[in-house]
């Protein structure tokens, strides 16, 4: 499951990020994300904390965040979000800005379910969660879709 936001996130969408972690490690997901702070951070430690397997798809060479169980060093800068977003069965997006709209547009423009907790901006075949634990369950039901 990719999970995409901002790099620098304010306390209530770290938390959301956080649960959305821990819902989706308690689930047996792989948590795929862009390995730096904010909601990635904040979805790794959630991720991590429950035992789940983090893997960062780091912009550059950088260690990325201390919560990642695999780290690919990609040297793409914003390019590797194309990978973020197509290494997921669906992606599910917390907050966010132009890094993540773009994610979430090449989610959608390649047939993959988005779900969105307080979304930047609000595209068509996007669906919208009201918490972390709704984000997860439709997330899980659209793979046995």
């Amino acid at each position: 499951m990719s999970v995409v936001g901002a790099g620098s996130a304010d306390d209530e969408l770290e938390k959301i990020a956080e649960k959305i972690g821990e819902l989706l490690a308690e689930k047996g997901c792989i948590v795929i994300n862009g390995g730096l702070g904010g909601v990635m951070e904040a979805v790794s430690r959630g991720a991590r904390r429950k035992g789940g397997i983090v893997v960062g798809i780091l912009p550059d060479m950088s260690a990325g965040n201390k919560h990642l169980s695999i780290k690919i060093k990609t040297n793409m800068g914003h390019a590797r979000n194309i990978i973020v977003a197509q290494s997921g069965d669906v992606v599910i997006s917390v907050g966010g800005g132009y890094g993540t709209i773009t994610e979430i547009a090449i989610a959608l423009k390649t047939g993959k379910k988005v779900i969105a907790v307080k979304p930047p901006v609000t595209l068509p075949g996007m669906y919208v969660a009201k918490s972390a634990e709704e984000a997860v369950n439709m997330a899980l039901s659209t793979l046995s879709n």
